[in-house]
């Protein structure tokens, strides 16, 4: 065997085991009209660095009356951010600008709409108690679930 096909074959196995990697670190949720998401918990390894996480909104209802987005936040701070995001306005998807309670959020979508947002897990701690939500205003109380980091 030529050592060009080896480094090959091993450039190969590289690519793959990264392809891997990446996938584990990209996640996905729905939500629909009902005001439901698809899952109740959201999963990654703490080996993510940055994640991408993609919201589809299953709906058809507009972004001005039945919009979701994805929020993440401390589970103790929830209800405070949902508060605080509903004075922010549907321009800032509902989130207060600059939040630092908030690790990420994506955009508020309509009904048959997707957004993604990739963000960085530098400032999450692997086993906290996290949380993800929907901040479109009164959505947040059922539109809840577990953000695992572990």
């Amino acid at each position: 065997m030529s050592l060009r096909l080896v480094a090959a074959t091993f450039a190969l196995a590289g690519m793959s085991f990264n392809a891997h990697a990446n996938t584990e670190c990209d996640i996905s949720v729905d939500a629909n009209d009902m005001m439901q998401f698809s899952t109740k918990t959201l999963s990654i390894p703490a080996t993510c660095k940055e994640v991408t996480l993609t919201l589809n909104h299953t709906g058809k209802m507009p972004t001005h009356s039945t919009g979701h987005n994805v929020v993440i936040a401390d589970t103790a701070n929830l209800q405070a951010v949902a508060m605080d995001g509903m004075s922010a306005g549907l321009e800032n998807s509902y989130v207060k600008p600059n939040d630092v309670r908030v690790y990420a959020f994506t955009n508020v979508i309509g009904g048959g709409e997707s957004t993604s947002v990739t963000f960085s897990t530098e400032k999450m701690t692997q086993g906290g108690d996290y949380s993800f939500f929907c901040s479109f205003p009164g959505h947040w109380a059922i539109m809840q679930g577990k953000f695992e980091f572990k």
